[in-house]
């Protein structure tokens, strides 16, 4: 299927490994040029020759900085001639527990997984209303909907973001304007913040970290964890022109590890 993306700009947060790379992957696939973020400079300019390579026909620039800041955020924008999608996305904060957090742990939690896809969203949102055509998704977490008990920073941080996210996406100028809001909430996905959980699930425990990783994949109706490729296929799809009518929904994707039926 031809979603209809071709010549688009998008900006891809964190992009340089995991699930922001996959999601970058994909829209490079369906000829989308991108402009892609992350912090650690040797990371992010490897991906970038990579999705080159992958289609040699779209422009790719790579920002280093963090996204998290003003200065981060700026330079992001600067790159990308307009934002036709915006894929939000940025690493979780660490797991714990709650007790053990201050004032700085959860103000840091905030900016980097509620505020800063909020600037993003507000620097952009406007112009895509303008031009007819935006699509912004906002990669959360399943935890959302079925907090994990060792990510209490990630579970309130992201719950504010959803909460934003739906009031706005139903504002007739953007939803009148072919413009949605969408998050995609995914479970456990075979990722470097999977492994630092399970890792911290294990030092709790004082278990083997495979077979904490066993138990995990065991308890997945999939009988796996996800992959990157298969996270930005579903991301791709909800930034198509097929997907105009879908707005302000929450996607999870978790190998039907959610027990509920809403």
């Amino acid at each position: 299927m031809d979603l209809g993306l071709t010549g688009r700009w998008a900006l891809v947060c964190a992009a340089s490994k995991g699930l922001g790379r996959g999601c970058a992957e994909a829209l490079v696939g369906e000829g989308v040029n991108v402009v892609i973020t992350a912090r650690c400079e040797t990371d992010l300019l490897a991906t970038a020759a990579a999705l080159r390579a992958l289609n040699p026909a779209v422009e790719v620039r790579a920002v280093v900085g963090d996204i998290a800041t003003p200065e981060g955020r700026a330079a992001a924008l600067a790159a990308c001639p307009q934002v036709d999608i915006l894929v939000n996305n940025a690493g979780g904060p660490p797991p714990g527990d709650f007790r053990d957090w201050g004032r700085e742990q959860w103000l840091a939690a905030l900016e980097a997984n509620m505020l800063t896809p909020i600037e993003l969203i507000k620097a952009t949102v406007d112009g895509m209303a303008a031009r007819g055509f935006g699509r912004i998704v906002n990669i959360t977490s399943g935890a959302v909907k079925a907090p994990i008990d060792v990510l209490g920073l990630s579970n309130g941080a992201r719950s504010g973001l959803t909460g934003f996210v739906a009031g706005l996406a139903r504002q007739p100028r953007l939803a009148g304007a072919n413009v949605t809001l969408n998050n995609l909430l995914p479970g456990a996905f075979d990722t470097d913040r999977l492994k630092k959980t399970m890792a911290a699930g294990a030092a709790k425990t004082g278990q083997p970290v495979d077979e904490v990783a066993a138990r995990r994949r065991a308890a997945i109706p999939a009988q796996r964890f996800g992959t990157a490729a298969e996270f930005g296929a579903v991301c791709a799809m909800l930034c198509s022109t097929q997907a105009s009518y879908l707005t302000g929904q929450n996607i999870l994707l978790d190998g039907g590890s959610y027990p509920g039926t809403f």
